[in-house]
This record gives structure tokens, C-alpha cells and sequence, in this order.
């Protein structure tokens, strides 16, 4: 009998059977293949994360974050004061150490007294030493605190008989005498201000105070130990600390005509309002190497001074004057001033350095037109002006040079060429200078000195005295160091806000560069070595706002890291999606065949016990 073999259904292999999803059971081990094949392509994105970080990296040089903070800290916290030493000196017939002790505690008490409590920035404040010196004949006596020091006085290098002459020649006759011994090494390399009393009668006047060119100032007359000390407390606080002003306008108004890379162009230029009329031209350099050349060696500490000229045609001035018959000239007054600059005709702005951060003071000799000469500048109080300029803060000076054959009835059929004499000239800067005095701060002249309770103060040959350039050292050496600091603070805070900002190396050098300088003004500064320190303080200044300034940080928009990812995920985020979900689906099936293989093989191991 034949089997019918068609009716028996055909049955399916184990594998099969265990490959199944709604099996229970899996008789083979699952295969890894789908899972590292899977595993490789995600890894491969893991792999390539590294290289995209790497590849959009912002290069940041390493700034000293620490020592910003700590330089920003000790400025704000106590501005910089320079030391200051004083001496008096008293060149009379006796005197024993008691004197010389008591007159040294009753002035460092008077200059106690004179000083405010809130400290100007650059100067003095409490830090300050005295000592007093009695040289008579019958010896001579220190106090205390002056003993054994050789940057002070040396006694019986002058005498009251040998001080007769006239102020020029008492003047440097002091300053030979208080340098004979030498510039002193260290506290202040010898910088002590004196006052020399001269004890002898004098006809006329009761006491007579002159403020030397150098670092002193003499007293002569018969006065009291109560009047010595008030006079010499007067003349070092009110004198040599504060340049004549009092601590009040001390730290209101004053005036840094510096640009922010220490360097200063002062620009001349001649302007003849109608060439028409005349032209006047000027013998430049002979001046520059007269009268400018000393004071651009003198400002040298604070300032990198250029000097340029120019001569303008065809520059009217925006205002307009009006004729005064009492005073036979033309007249534009004080409420003329801010209209006198024609900016649409006068063409100033000719120097490459006024692109820059540069500092430019213009100086402009004002030559008018003959339909306006005489012109003259009447103050308010009806005086015509002495000078017949003003200045205009931070930008510079005006005067107005009326010619010599300015006629109000003259004539002219032909054009008149002409050099403004040497004189003329001479008198024109002598006013510049005074314009550039009070520009950075100090008195024009002290012509009015009796209000003061001074007699007379001598000029110096470069228009700055020895005492005042101290000055202007001192303050632009605490500015300079307090610019300094707020500047490296905002970069410091700029910085550490934009994770994304590009710090190149030149800019990490400058400021290592500009702290350097300011440790070394402050190291100076506290020696009082003024010069050297307004040097250090400049050139920090000036590395600080190069680093903020650098191209490569102004010329880049930075963004947020959020916007960083913003703009790559689009990219890469569906693609490592897909992939990451696929990984994880591959796991989860491989972890549950497995699963299933191992309860098949449990099961087959529980048989065969």
C-alpha cells in the first residue's frame, strides 16, 4: 500500500522557529553582526566630534585675569600718592637742636593741617617727610629726622651775606649750593623742595617770599618762628603740591591734552583771512628750535610731542565784530568765542596723527582782514585782552595778530607779502606757551603772585619750572596708571563674557607688557623718581589700549556657544538622530534574542539532569 505523502504538512526548522518574534525560545546564539555593523556608524559620528571641535576652535592666548584684578584692586582702592620731601632751612645768627625739632613738628603739623583728606590723584597726601636745618654762624644743626642725609642741605655752602644779589642770581646761587653734593641715590634721586629763610632786615617791604625756577623758594626778612612756619607750610602745599590751586580745583577741571597713546602734535597754523588784503608768512623752524624745542624735551616724560605748521588762505572767522570808536578798534567780546572757529573754512585737521589716538592741539595765529583790523578782544569787564587770545578746552588757543600797517584808512591797490618779524613772533609763543600751560592744567603766568603772598615767581627758559614739571609728573603719572587699570579691567571683563572672542599672542604680550610698566611706575613712584614713573605709566597706558584696541578683536561679531550650536545643528542633528535611534533599536533586539537563547539553553540543561 502506498503512503500518500502529500497530506503531511512540511515542518519548519528550529531556526526558523526561533528567529520568530513571538517565539519564546531560541535553540541558536544571535548574531552580532547587525549590532557592530549598527555600533560602527554610530562611533564613527562619535569619532568625528573631536575633529569638528577642534576644527572650529578659537584660539584664546592665556591673560593674567589674577593680576588684573589685583592692579584694578590697589588703584581704586588708594590712588597713588607720591612721596614728597621737604626741608627748611634757616640761615640765621643762632640756633640749638631743640629749635630745629620743635619748627620740624609744628610744620609737618601745619602741612598736616593744609592737606585734605580726600587725597588728589598724583599727589603728596600724608605722604610727605620734613626736616630743618639751622646754619649760623656759630654751627650748624638738623633736626632729627634730617640727620646724616646727604640729599639735604650741606651746611656752610652760603651764608645770609652771600645772598644779596638779585633773584635770578639768589636763584642759582640755592640751586648750585643744594646740588653740589650730587644727585643722591634713592628717595627721589635728591627731588627734596626747600625753603631757605634768610634772617636779615630789608628796606621797604616787611618780608619778601620768591618761588625759585628750580626746586626751592627763599624767605627774606625778620619774622617769627610762628610766621616762618605758616609762610613755608603755604609754599609747600599751595606751591609745590598743588601749583597755586586749591585742593578743592585740584581734582575738578583738570586737564590730560594726551592722547591715548601718549603721543601729542601740536599744530601752528597761520591763517590770513583775506590774502586779498595781505599775506603774511612766518619763519617756522627758527622758533621751533628757540622757544618749542626746550619745551618738548621738558614735557618728554608725559607726552611723545610732535610739532607741525601750516599756513591757510582765505580762513574769515565765523563771528562777527563790531566797531568801537572809544577804543578805535574792531571788537568781538567773550560771547563771541564759541562762534570765533570757522570750521567750514579753516582747514586744520591736515596731520596723519588725527586719524589716529593722537592727540592734537591746534595753535592758529589769527591775521584779519583789513575790513576788521584792528580786531581786538574785549573781557568782561569792559579791559581789552592783554594777550588778545583765548583757548578752548582740549582742542587749543587762538590769537589774533593784528599787522603793523593795520590803517583803518589805508588803501590798497596791489597784494603785500610780508614775514612776521622775529619779535612779533617771539611775543605770539610767548602766549602759546601760556595757552599750553593752561591746557595741561597750570596757572598761564603767575604775574598776579601777590594774591598768593608770594613777591615773585621766576619763569624758566622752557616754560615749565622744575617744580611744576614734578607736578605735572606726578598727576599724569597717577592718571595714566588709573586709565591703565580700567582699561585692562574691561578687557579683562570683556573677555571672560565671550567664551568665543579670538585673543591673539601680540595681544596677550601687551598686556604682560602694560602690567610690567605699571608695576614699574608704582615701583618709581614710590621712590619718587616722578619722571621715570610718568614715563612707565605712559607706555602702560598706552599697551592697554593697544591690547583693547587690536584689529583682530574689533573686527570680528562674536556669538553665544548657543548660537554656535545653532548654527551646526541643523546639520548634524537629524542624521545623528536617526543613527542614535537605530543603535539603540539594534541593542534592545539583541538583548532580548539573547535572552531567549539563554532561557532555551537553561531549559535544555535542566532536561539532561
Amino acid at each position: 500500500m502506498a503512503e500518500d505523502s502529500g497530506d503531511a504538512p512540511n515542518p519548519r526548522p528550529p531556526s526558523a522557529a526561533a528567529a520568530d518574534g513571538d517565539s519564546t525560545r531560541r535553540t541558536t546564539r544571535p548574531g552580532t553582526k547587525r549590532l557592530l555593523l549598527t555600533l560602527s556608524v554610530l562611533l564613527s559620528f562619535l569619532s568625528g566630534l573631536p575633529f569638528l571641535l577642534k576644527s572650529t576652535e578659537i584660539y584664546r592666548s592665556p591673560l593674567p585675569f589674577r593680576s588684573i584684578d589685583s592692579l584694578s584692586s590697589r588703584l581704586q582702592s588708594d590712588h597713588p600718592t607720591l612721596p614728597c620731601r621737604f626741608q627748611a632751612v634757616l640761615l640765621r645768627p643762632e640756633g640749638d637742636r631743640f629749635l630745629a625739632d620743635r619748627l620740624e613738628s609744628l610744620i609737618s603739623e601745619d602741612l598736616v593741617n593744609r592737606t585734605s583728606n580726600d587725597p588728589v590723584c598724583g599727589g603728596c597726601g600724608k605722604n610727605f617727610s620734613v626736616s630743618v636745618t639751622i646754619d649760623s654762624s656759630a654751627g650748624c644743626v638738623r633736626s632729627s629726622d634730617g640727620a646724616g642725609d646727604a640729599c639735604l642741605w650741606r651746611c656752610g655752602v652760603a651764608d645770609s651775606s652771600g645772598l644779596g644779589g638779585g633773584d635770578e642770581d639768589v636763584d642759582e646761587l640755592l640751586d648750585s649750593a643744594l646740588r653740589e653734593g650730587g644727585e643722591c641715590l634713592g628717595s627721589g634721586s635728591g627731588r627734596v623742595y626747600t625753603v631757605v629763610v634768610i634772617e636779615r632786615e630789608i628796606g621797604g617791604e616787611g618780608v619778601r617770599v620768591v618761588v625759585g625756577k628750580h626746586r626751592h623758594a627763599w624767605m627774606v626778612g625778620k619774622v617769627s618762628d610762628a610766621e616762618v612756619v605758616s609762610v613755608i607750610g603755604k609754599i609747600f602745599v599751595e606751591i609745590f603740591m598743588n601749583s597755586g590751586k586749591t585742593i578743592g580745583e585740584m581734582g575738578k577741571g583738570e586737564f590730560m591734552p594726551v592722547g591715548a597713546d601718549g603721543g601729542v602734535v601740536l599744530s601752528f597754523s597761520l591763517l590770513n583771512a583775506d590774502p586779498s588784503d595781505w599775506v603774511y608768512y612766518w619763519e617756522f623752524q627758527k622758533i621751533v628750535k628757540i622757544m618749542l624745542a626746550p619745551i618738548v624735551e621738558a614735557l618728554a616724560p608725559i607726552a611723545n610731542i610732535s610739532v607741525e605748521s601750516q599756513v591757510l588762505y582765505h580762513t574769515p572767522k565765523s563771528s562777527i565784530s563790531y566797531w568801537d570808536k572809544k577804543l578805535g578798534s574792531y571788537i568781538f567780546s567773550m560771547r563771541d568765542l564759541p562762534f570765533f572757529v570757522n570750521s567750514n573754512e579753516w582747514h586744520l585737521d591736515t596731520s596723519i596723527a588725527a586719524a589716529g589716538r593722537s592727540k592734537v592741539l591746534q595753535f592758529v595765529v589769527y591775521v584779519p582782514s583789513a575790513r576788521e583790523c584792528p580786531l581786538v578782544l574785549q573781557l568782561p569787564d569792559g579791559e581789552t585782552s592783554k594777550t588778545n587770545g583765548f583757548i578752548s578746552p582740549m582742542w587749543g588757543g587762538v590769537v589774533v595778530w593784528n599787522p603793523p600797517m593795520c590803517l583803518k584808512d589805508s588803501q590798497r591797490t596791489h597784494l603785500t607779502e610780508s614775514i612776521i618779524s622775529t619779535q612779533d613772533l617771539q611775543k605770539i609763543f610767548q602766549v602759546f606757551i601760556g595757552q599750553l600751560r593752561l591746557l595741561f592744567g597750570l596757572r598761564s603766568n603767575y604775574l598776579d603772585a601777590t594774591e598768593m603772598g608770594i613777591s615773585r615767581f621766576l619763569n624758566s627758559e622752557r616754560g615749565f619750572t622744575e617744580w611744576e614739571l614734578d607736578l605735572l609728573y606726578r598727576h599724569h603719572a597717577c592718571f595714566n596708571l588709573l586709565s591703565c587699570a580700567t582699561t585692562l579691567e574691561s578687557l579683562s571683563k570683556l573677555v571672560q563674557s565671550l567664551p568665543r572672542m579670538i585673543i591673539m599672542d601680540e595681544i596677550g604680550k601687551q598686556v604682560k607688557f602694560s602690567l610690567e610698566a605699571a608695576s614699574l611706575a608704582l615701583r618709581n613712584a614710590s621712590l619718587g623718581i616722578y619722571d621715570a614713573s610718568a614715563v612707565s605709566a605712559r607706555k602702560a597706558r598706552a599697551l592697554a589700549e593697544d591690547a583693547f584696541f587690536h584689529p583682530s578683536i574689533m573686527s570680528i561679531s562674536y556669538s553665544s556657544i548657543e548660537h554656535y550650536f545653532a548654527i551646526y545643528m541643523p546639520f548634524f542633528a537629524p542624521v545623528a538622530l536617526h543613527v542614535l535611534l537605530a543603535a539603540i533599536k539594534e541593542l534592545k533586539r539583541y538583548k532580548r534574542e539573547r535572552a531567549k537563547y539563554l532561557a532555551f539553553s537553561a531549559d535544555q540543561a535542566t532536561a539532561a539532569s
